[in-house]
């Protein structure tokens, strides 16, 4: 019987072991998409102890929690920080066979060199043991980053932030580039005329634009786009329930905007004709920066109305959707392929019945300009697990090129998150190992050693056009 995550976790065969331990391994991480706050590494933050790190914002581990019975307090409220850690690690032994039962463990151990299993029994001591270790200046925020060697991150941010902490960063001459993605989606949200006005005056304030009309909206909107990518943003994201792709002219949007602005409802049609006008001025204006445009597709989000009321969005009630994402999806990107601009797309799916949908969507728009222009991206939140990986890396061989995948990213708001690479990582050699060993792949390391290096760091960093320095890799890999 194996020990529990051993070095060789999740590699059943030696070839797989060879390929993890000699390419994957050390591989520097892009993290290109996540929820990481700037200001916290703008501060160097120094965490008081791990239920900081781990607990505040983390709507995963506050699901588990109160699936186990675990009262709202202890995970969004009030009760003492060691209160909601021994809450969270009678929790733990729950969760066997989900996700945080593996990624709790790995990052005890990646980044504490704790071997224990949490639960009750261990509460304490892993609590003193990682909390005495947060609060040393090798466990700053910063240095967390490092540790995990981290080359490059990208919040999420909307074109209303003020960016400040990127700035401080830029200036502080921080090594690790911390840049912006530009995200929108407040700016096309006119479900409620009440908020998207109360928006406009913000977007007004950071702007220094009157808006009035339409083109005054979008000028205002084109400020912001403009500033982020002066701070280095590259990247811009969308979370959608949906792709909107509706005709629409011209005078229709106006007259829209001037119906949401003046405090009217609109009708279900006026919403989505505004909406889909919104993301085609996006992406133009992405494809003119040369931007990677990304659309998170299909998250049924706030269903829980008294919750969202009490705590407010992102505290964790939201469900994969089930809605119809092929038509519109193609309609929209062949409009921008039909007009020469269309900028290199990542899609994600949360509904893992659009797998076979996004595997062969992006093959439509592959012009063969660019290496894996149009992206499938890696298994996204319920999805981003072992079984939804594995899923996604067939389904992705089977219609695509999985050798051009611009492969895995946090999606997190926490400094520990990074061991979610190692578990992709280990996944990705697993299956590559145990088929080089079937006879169903060339046994030829350095070939497929390039190719799992590729989809760990170097098909990222050369599709987003990063400079970093080069990765070093250990000696044996190529």
């Amino acid at each position: 019987m194996k020990a529990f995550l051993d070095e060789d976790f999740f590699l059943k065969t030696k070839t797989a072991q060879r390929l993890y331990h000699e390419f994957a391994k050390d591989m520097p991480i892009i993290d290109y998409h996540c929820h990481l706050p700037p200001q916290q590494i703008a501060e160097d933050t120094q965490y008081e102890n791990i239920t900081q790190a781990w607990l505040y914002g983390d709507h995963y581990k506050w699901r588990a929690m109160r699936t186990n019975g675990v009262d709202e307090s202890y995970c969004t409220g009030d009760q003492p920080d060691f209160e909601k850690f021994k809450q969270w690690a009678a929790t733990v032994p729950y969760t066997l066979r989900n996700p945080l039962y593996h990624w709790t463990h790995l990052e005890l151990q990646r980044y504490f060199n704790i071997q224990d299993t949490l639960s009750l029994d261990t509460a304490k001591n892993i609590y003193e043991e990682s909390t005495a270790k947060l609060r040393t200046p090798a466990y700053s925020v910063k240095n967390l980053l490092r540790k995990m060697n981290v080359k490059m991150v990208c919040t999420t941010d909307d074109p209303v932030d003020s960016l400040e902490h990127h700035i401080r960063l830029r200036e502080d001459g921080f090594e690790i580039p911390i840049l912006p993605a530009f995200r929108p989606d407040n700016a096309m949200n006119v479900s409620d005329p009440q908020k998207f006005n109360a928006y406009i005056k913000k977007l007004e304030a950071v702007t220094n634009i009157a808006v009035s009309s339409f083109d005054d909206f979008l000028y205002a909107l084109q400020n912001r786009h403009d500033f982020f990518a002066s701070l280095g943003c590259g990247v811009s994201d969308h979370g959608l329930e949906e792709i909107y792709a509706e005709d629409f002219t011209g005078s229709e949007i106006d007259t829209i905007f001037n119906k949401v602005h003046g405090g009217k409802s609109l009708n279900d049609i006026e919403q989505r004709k505004f909406r889909s006008a919104m993301l085609i001025h996006f992406a133009e204006w992405d494809w003119e920066k040369g931007w990677v445009q990304q659309f998170h597709l299909g998250a049924l989000r706030n269903n829980n109305t008294r919750m969202m009321q009490t705590l407010g969005v992102d505290t964790g009630w939201d469900s994969v959707g089930d809605f119809s994402q092929a038509r519109a999806l193609a309609k929209f990107l062949d409009k921008l392929d039909c007009n020469n601009k269309l900028s290199k797309t990542i899609l994600y799916n949360l509904n893992p019945a659009d797998n076979e949908l996004m595997a062969t969507m992006i093959g439509n728009f592959n012009d063969g300009s660019v290496a894996g222009k149009i992206q499938w991206g890696s298994g996204w939140w319920f999805l981003d697990q072992k079984d939804g990986m594995i899923k996604q890396l067939n389904t992705l061989s089977n219609m695509g090129l999985l050798s051009r995948f611009v492969g895995m990213l946090t999606d997190s708001r926490s400094f520990l998150s990074f061991p979610r690479h190692e578990y992709f990582r280990r996944i990705l050699c697993d299956l590559f190992g145990t088929e080089i060993e079937n006879g169903e792949l060339p046994n030829d390391l350095e070939w497929i050693g390039k190719i799992i290096q590729d989809i760990c760091f170097n098909n990222n960093k050369n599709y987003f056009n990063w400079q970093l320095e080069p990765a070093k890799e250990k000696a044996g890999s190529v």
